[in-house]
């Protein structure tokens, strides 16, 4: 019998192999000061374009007033214990219900992390009896939850219609053999590459096919669709979208998440949520931080505005200067390369040391080999001068991708 940690001991995985060579700096690096446009980062100050906060909320004078005021009235602890039994509160309440207003839907149930609840929300909703079908591009909170699923599912391809009816198909004659149900997952807005699902093609095929709609919309609450109501409002769909998630982690800049539909589905996930049944309710301070900040996405449509004229801003010029952002529809900016690990490595550092610009880079295995990402999250913090800046940086680094530096620099570096 072997050792269990025999195998991890010799391979840490694709990422982890380069733990040594990337830690601190490229993986989990140590951004300081307030959440902004600019922070520092080793001992420089950088432009930020890796922080989800969208609206700029996140050190927003009346968001941080808001947050101490509950945390000096209720502390970090109060609700105590699991909220079924001991955690509820009309705030708690109160926050469902301006939630479900706010996406046109009958009641919504708060969660205290997005990840969690939709792993605990997919376990809920089918049986295994019941047959599952969604995009293979989804997050990897939504892939978790399917792999708990004890029934079949199917994968689509990413966004082809074609092969979601025809996996429908597949689903329909198995489900109707089992006496069971079909689930279709999607997301509003895919964080890597920043398209929209395609939610209205998927919610007109409901005329042909019976099925319920679970969207993930955490990158489409709060800037998409007209007051930031979601991806559902900006396609004309949210009545067909069945159950609808958004996370308080991206426009919110907070913790938590909700899910929001029809008042008895809802009231299932209550009592059947295993991450939430015998979880601590979410504390106060975010639950009353949360209130204040769907408050301003209400009322300050401003935010959103300058969201976006910073988004078309950097989009248009970064591809007046020849870069290919991929087929993103939303603010996500995606900068796709050709490149392999070691020369991403190099390449990073050169932007944010001599150029300081930084932003995240994704690499094989989340992409292909070979590719290279450098993706932009544009916010309302952010100015013209600071897109300027960083469209001059790419091209620079472009320059010395394309003649070969940083291939030659990467040899230096142990694999």
């Amino acid at each position: 019998m072997k050792d269990l940690f025999e195998r991890i001991y010799k391979d840490k995985g694709p990422l982890g192999k380069w733990a040594d060579q990337a830690e601190g700096y490229f993986a989990f690096p140590k951004l300081e000061g307030p959440i902004s446009n600019h922070m520092q980062f080793g001992g420089k100050e950088v432009i930020t374009w890796s922080i989800n906060d969208y609206l700029g909320l996140a050190n927003h004078p009346d968001v941080i007033k808001a947050d101490a005021e509950a945390a000096a009235q209720y502390g970090m602890a109060y609700p105590m214990g699991a909220r079924m039994m001991s955690g509820h509160t009309k705030y708690h309440e109160q926050l469902e219900q301006e939630c479900a207003a706010f996406v046109d839907k009958e009641a919504a149930y708060l969660v205290n992390f997005g990840y969690q609840g939709m792993v605990s929300a997919i376990d809920a909703l089918v049986t295994k009896n019941d047959v599952i079908v969604y995009d293979m591009d989804t997050h990897a909170c939504i892939i978790d939850g399917v792999r708990l699923h004890a029934g079949k599912r199917f994968v689509y391809r990413h966004n082809d219609m074609e092969s979601f009816e025809t996996n429908l198909k597949r689903a329909t004659k198995m489900a109707t053999a089992n006496n069971g149900g079909i689930l279709v997952i999607s997301e509003g807005v895919f964080g890597m590459r920043g398209e929209q699902g395609r939610l209205k093609e998927i919610v007109a095929l409901k005329e042909k096919y019976n099925f319920r709609l679970l969207v993930d919309d955490a990158h489409g609450f709060g800037t998409l669709g007209e007051h930031g109501r979601g991806t559902g409002f900006e396609q004309g769909v949210q009545d067909g979208i069945d159950v609808y998630f958004a996370t308080f982690a991206k426009s919110m800049a907070g913790i938590g998440a909700f899910f929001a539909g029809d008042k008895d589905v809802i009231q299932y996930l209550q009592y059947n949520m295993r991450s939430q049944v015998f979880a601590k309710s979410l504390p106060m301070p975010m639950v009353k931080g949360a209130l204040k900040r769907l408050d301003m996405i209400r009322k300050s449509p401003e935010l959103k505005n300058k969201l976006w004229d910073i988004t078309n801003a950097l989009q248009g010029g970064l591809k007046e200067a020849g870069f290919d952002l991929g087929s993103t529809q939303t603010c996500i900016t995606p900068v796709y390369l050709k490149g392999e690990v070691p020369e991403a490595m190099v390449l990073v550092k050169d932007l944010r040391e001599t150029h300081s610009v930084f932003c995240s880079i994704v690499v094989y295995p989340v992409i292909p080999k070979g590719i290279m990402i450098l993706r932009l999250i544009p916010t309302a913090s952010h100015t013209i001068d600071d897109v300027n800046k960083t469209i001059k940086a790419f091209t620079a680094i472009r320059e010395k991708l394309e003649d070969g530096t940083y291939r030659e620099l990467s040899k230096s570096i142990p694999v």
